[in-house]
């Protein structure tokens, strides 16, 4: 059954709780969901983990991964049931996002990686699940922070975003022979940015200014120009920094935005068509029978609409910044999409 209780009851817990700091705010309506799987630790000491990105295997999904990334060494790969299956330690890379497609055999994950200031490539085989790191593409510009990735007409896109407050968007070449990028547009915003998302249908990127709210870019547009769908501060719940931000992806354009509104330990939804709408907000508490504790201070984030084994609405996947403790042995919760819905009244839209 769908886990939530009501604002008040957890309130009063956590101020009975011998914690080590206070609880984050609860405002008015937020709901609470618990996390059904937790991966390993991300394998290095402090702040670590950053960023997740769901793969799911062709053929049996069961054999789906999580990849996830270590800030201080590298991509670490795990199995649904959070067991670490493989781990590349090509340098220090952030944030991480994957585009499957039918045309080739084998997929694509990209990562920001400021240590060589480029768009480190990974190659998924579509068969066995293995991970490659193909290469890296420089970037020529220093310290590339949040990612995000698309797959439209044959082409793979690369949103890469920066602490200045600009995006850029690639076009990226990728395959056994060839490995290249040009940059296509740059967009500026006032502040630092980290976390994106592609949504192909709606012609749109998702990008939080961490200190400011949640934009949208026209990315096809010749000179797009950033439009401003939240703020910090709102009624919605959204409060700095403005993390990670992923989609929930329903038919035809349908679907939800989900964004780590990372000090209050919360995440808020919006619709994902415009004039996206704030449907609630939620925060992930401890699943005390499975012995998996709460999410707090979340970074990077993940959402996918199909359908798993034990999830056939799908996951949310989120980092946890301390496990149990802050900064340490950092890893990523698996939600049930389900719960989501079921906490914040959500209709049950058809997945993309």
């Amino acid at each position: 059954m769908p886990f939530f209780r009501s604002a008040l009851v957890l309130s009063l817990a956590l101020t009975a709780g011998a914690c080590a700091s206070a609880p984050a705010p609860v405002i008015e309506g937020q709901k609470f969901v618990m996390a059904s799987v937790e991966t390993a630790p991300a394998g290095a000491k402090g702040d670590a983990a950053d960023d997740p990105a769901l793969w799911q295997h062709p053929a049996d999904p069961a054999k789906s991964l999580i990849l996830g990334t270590n800030k201080k060494e590298g991509l670490v790969v795990f199995g649904l049931d959070g067991a670490e299956v493989q781990r590349l330690p090509i340098g220090l890379i952030n944030n991480v996002d994957v585009r499957q497609s039918t045309d080739r055999p084998f997929d694509i994950a990209v990562a920001s990686n400021d240590q060589v200031n480029a768009i480190s490539v990974f190659l998924i085989d579509r068969m066995t699940g293995e991970v490659s790191h193909r290469g890296d593409i420089p970037t020529n510009t220093i310290e590339p922070y949040g990612i995000c990735q698309a797959r439209e007409e044959g082409r793979d896109l690369a949103g890469v975003t920066y602490k200045d407050g600009t995006l850029q968007i690639w076009s990226l070449s990728v395959d056994q022979a060839e490995l290249s990028g040009d940059l296509l547009k740059s967009v500026k915003l006032e502040t630092q940015l980290e976390g994106c998302v592609f949504d192909e249908t709606n012609g749109l990127i998702f990008v939080g200014e961490e200190d400011r709210g949640l934009w949208t870019v026209a990315y096809r547009e010749e000179a797009p120009q950033p439009v401003l769908v939240d703020t910090v501060g709102g009624a919605a719940g959204l409060v700095a920094d403005v993390e990670g931000v992923s989609i929930w992806r329903g038919a035809n354009g349908a679907g939800w935005v989900v964004v780590s509104a990372q000090a209050a330990n919360r995440f808020v939804v919006y619709e994902r068509q415009a004039p996206h709408n704030p449907r609630g907000s939620f925060s992930i508490i401890a699943n005390e029978a499975l012995g998996i504790d709460e999410v707090t201070h979340t970074d990077g984030l993940d959402v996918y609409s199909g359908a798993l084994p034990g999830f056939p609405r799908g996951v949310l996947i989120v980092q946890d910044d301390g496990n149990p403790r802050s900064g340490e042995n950092q890893n990523f919760k698996v939600v049930n999409w389900a719960d989501v819905e079921a906490a914040l009244g959500l209709p049950e839209l058809a997945a993309e």
